[in-house]
């Protein structure tokens, strides 16, 4: 009977060896691969909504969301009838100086961030204007500009 070379041994050992080095390193370029494309940003799994409390099959009535009132900018305009100033708020005529400020509580009240431009026709006495600019900084409006014509453009 033949004995089993010993150098045969270590040279199938080295073998084993070589094999697993490649195997090996393409598991940690895999590894390397998934970490570096995996992206680590949290995902929104929950968006707000109203949860109902009924259980079951029950009816439940689906109230309306309210309706959100946008607007860029509020435009008082200050006309002169030839005796008072009138009054429009973004178009909307508004008849007395005391609706003015019901107007711009409730819009300060949505939106008190929004501009607010003061916009007097060149006939219209400075008081009313001074009024409507004290009136919209004391509703808490934080960007009162005024609208100038262009120069030469007269009504």
């Amino acid at each position: 009977m033949k004995r089993p070379s010993t150098y045969l041994r270590r040279a199938n050992d080295a073998n084993t060896d070589q094999a697993m080095t490649p195997m090996i390193d393409v598991i940690f370029l895999l590894l390397v691969f998934f970490v570096c494309t995996t992206s680590f940003q949290i995902i929104e799994q929950m968006l707000p909504s109203r949860l109902s409390s009924t259980v079951g099959n029950q009816v439940i009535a689906n109230d309306p969301p309210p309706e959100e009132q946008d607007f860029d900018q509020v435009v008082i305009r200050i006309g002169w009838d030839g005796s008072q100033p009138t009054w429009q708020i973004n178009g909307v005529v508004v008849a007395s100086f005391e609706q003015i400020r019901g107007h711009l509580v409730a819009l300060a009240s949505v939106k008190m961030n929004a501009p607010l431009i003061l916009h007097p026709d060149p006939q219209v006495p400075i008081g009313p204007v001074i009024a409507a600019y004290d009136e919209s900084k004391l509703t808490g409006f934080e960007k009162v500009s005024f609208a100038i014509n262009p120069r030469g453009a007269r009504k």
